[in-house]
């Protein structure tokens, strides 16, 4: 087990140690459930009522709270507590599962397939043909990896998901269980005599840029023809769905269960909340910021806040609500 002094810690996050002590640092724990050999994080004033009867060690707090630890106790100050935090716990992570063997014998790899060095294959995983995987690729039991897709260097693939055929997915990405990439997009319209569904088919395929994490069960369809694109730093949360022919800029992120239709556009940083939707063809600008919950029907300029359903700029829409009620209370 990793064990640090606070000593040791505080050179690391290069932060001011305010107090001392003397016990060693075994790993990070919230405020109220951390034991003597923890070190926990204060972020705000109001949670410094809960250190006294902590029984944390240690501490990180922001510049800006003024407390003394106490006897036998450190605060470690930093500028940003949640990014100190972040380190922390790189420093106490645990080892990821291990691989027997870097192929495992079970895996099905197509004699076409081009597999980079350093790369490990776990038991029952299938590279179809004409697959290429760059250096460093790990895929965890039970992947598929569908014809002519490219992996970039060292991206990880956890166990159940499925990349679909000529996909193009960029390095250091990593994909949690049970994503889906590369399914056909939903695209169907009713027949002439009106009495079924016709399937439109979905020939194009799925790009994913450089350090994109996709949390489990979100789903990447293929475009209808072009592609479907995901640009380099986005950040996609559990049970996200995102539409033939949408486009996300770079360094997006996507809370868990928001969706958007087809042919959405996304600039550079733009943030869905939980459970928002997003209306087909609709392009939200670069910088914006969608509520969670929200139903965005009209395109959203860059930098704007909206909020609601249908969603409106939030300023309108709080406005509302305080309207709403007033008048349920005064009814």
């Amino acid at each position: 087990m990793a064990s640090y002094s606070i000593s040791e810690i505080s050179s690391i996050l290069k932060g001011e140690l305010i107090g001392n002590t003397t016990q060693k640092i075994e790993g990070p724990e919230e405020l109220q459930k951390a034991n003597s050999n923890q070190i926990t994080f204060i972020g705000s004033s109001k949670y410094l009522k809960f250190w006294e009867d902590s029984k944390a060690s240690a501490a990180l707090v922001n510049y800006n709270l003024d407390i003394d630890p106490g006897n036998n106790r450190a605060f470690i100050q930093v500028k940003n507590v949640d990014l100190a935090m972040a380190k922390i716990l790189e420093l106490f992570n645990p080892s990821t599962p291990v691989f027997d063997v870097d192929i495992h014998p079970t895996a099905v790899i197509h004699e076409t397939a081009i597999i980079g060095n350093g790369c490990k294959i776990g038991a029952n995983c299938y590279v179809g043909k004409d697959v290429e995987l760059g250096s460093g690729v790990v895929l965890y039991p039970n992947v598929c990896v569908f014809d002519e897709t490219s992996i970039g260097d060292n991206t990880t693939v956890w166990s159940g998901t499925i990349i679909r055929e000529r996909c193009i997915i960029g390095s250091h990405c990593i994909f949690h269980t049970n994503v889906s990439i590369g399914a056909d997009g939903f695209g169907y319209r009713p027949s002439d005599d009106g009495r079924q569904l016709v399937k439109i088919p979905q020939i194009g395929n799925v790009i994913i840029g450089d350090y994109v994490e996709i949390g489990a069960n979100s789903c990447v369809d293929r475009a209808k023809f072009s592609s479907t694109i995901i640009g380099d730093g986005c950040k996609i949360d559990n049970l996200v769905q995102i539409a033939h022919n949408s486009i996300m800029g770079r360094s997006c992120i996507m809370a868990g269960h928001s969706g958007l239709a087809g042919s959405v556009t996304l600039g550079d940083g733009v943030i869905i909340g939980g459970s928002a939707s997003i209306k087909d063809h609709t392009t939200i600008h670069s910088g914006a910021t969608v509520g969670a919950g929200s139903g965005v029907m009209s395109d959203v300029e860059a930098g704007k806040t909206v909020l609601g359903y249908p969603a409106q700029d939030i300023r309108d829409m709080l406005k509302q609500w305080v309207t709403v009620r007033k008048f349920v209370k005064n009814k």
